[in-house]
């Protein structure tokens, strides 16, 4: 049903939208085609869908779905259930600002249209959101490939590979448009903390793609960049604030001090439209806190830690823009300090 490649899709001769299951990844490939919302909220907001560009197209597919559904015939009834469904999806997780771009889009499409002609935009206008994302990728990956040319090896943290957006993926796409050039870069993948995404996600893809891969603790991350195996460090983002500043997965943050400290660059690999025009700093970005049993349950047969000790799950931590080389973005290689000369 997926293009080669491929995390999301519309069946658009079905009305559905589909997705891979990543929540079963490693073991189990599973491809869900749905056009109930139910199940179209909770692929979002349980991580079966994630990645932030994934999200952003994910959500602007599942609109075009649910109101192809529709069996209003006004104008003001289709865009009202529109923007129903918007409203919640941009409720189910906040930090990432794709996801509000894309219902912004959709609802822009279909502010441009009538009755008669509603759900054609809109289908239409997923269509072109999920093919942008697969051009907006290639590029931040044919721009990083050039950064990348004398490395060696990076480290990532999370997954911003294909099962991240559409097909390429953003912090991975460089190395895969690096090995198609015949250049083939090392890994060092942090398993990512509490989900995983970097042992089970990162490593499953790079491991397809036949790239040579390492899984390591979040907290031996000083170990292999005080030994010198690592060149730089790729990251994707889910916001980024006007002075550069950074949300992207927990533990990002800590990554990007110890690069610091070892002389490492540090790239954030993203698509333009991670930029919020409408923050000044991170001090602005809305962090998304999660159910505590991730830490202590999720990979566990029993429960890991005492009956009486609390928890903290913040999903995403901010870097400060200090600590960032360059953003890799379609339009170029950007420094924080030159954000606002291109929004």
């Amino acid at each position: 049903m997926l293009l080669n490649g491929a995390t999301v899709g519309f069946d658009t001769a079905n009305n559905q939208a589909v997705f891979i299951d990543q929540t079963l990844l490693p073991n189990e490939y599973t491809e869900i085609s749905t056009d109930d919302f139910d199940e179209i909220y909770n692929a979002i907001k349980f991580l079966k869908v994630r990645g932030a560009p994934a999200i952003g197209v994910f959500t602007a597919i599942s609109l075009a779905v649910l109101v192809n559904k529709s069996k209003a015939n006004k104008y003001e009834e289709l865009f009202a259930e529109l923007k129903n469904y918007a409203d919640k999806f941009i409720s189910c997780r906040p930090t990432a600002v794709n996801l509000k771009w894309a219902t912004e889009e959709m609802l822009k499409a279909a502010k441009e249209c009538n009755a008669d002609n509603f759900k054609e935009a809109l289908t239409q206008k997923a269509i072109e959101i999920l093919e942008e994302d697969i051009v907006v990728c290639r590029k931040i990956g044919e721009y990083g490939a050039e950064i990348l040319k004398d490395c060696n090896s990076v480290l990532t943290h999370c997954n911003a590979g294909r099962l991240a957006t559409v097909k390429y993926g953003t912090a991975l796409s460089p190395i895969y448009v690096a090995k198609e050039n015949g250049h083939n870069i090392k890994v060092f993948a942090d398993e990512t903390r509490p989900l995983l995404q970097g042992a089970r996600l990162t490593a499953f893809e790079l491991c397809e793609a036949d790239i040579d891969t390492t899984v390591i603790c979040d907290n031996m991350a000083s170990f292999v960049m005080k030994k010198g195996l690592v060149d730089a460090v790729l990251v994707g983002c889910d916001r980024v604030a006007l002075n550069g500043d950074t949300a992207n997965k927990i533990g990002t943050s800590g990554v990007a001090i110890l690069a610091k400290y070892y002389n490492i660059p540090v790239f954030v690999c993203m698509p333009f439209s991670t930029f919020d025009k409408n923050i000044k700093t991170g001090d602005d970005i809305i962090i998304e806190m999660r159910n505590g049993d991730e830490i202590g349950n999720m990979w566990y047969e029993k429960k890991m830690i005492p009956q009486n000790a609390k928890t903290l799950n913040p999903a995403f931590d901010v870097t400060d823009h200090s600590l960032i080389t360059a953003f890799i973005t379609e339009k170029g290689v950007i420094k924080p300090n030159e954000i606002k000369k291109y929004i």
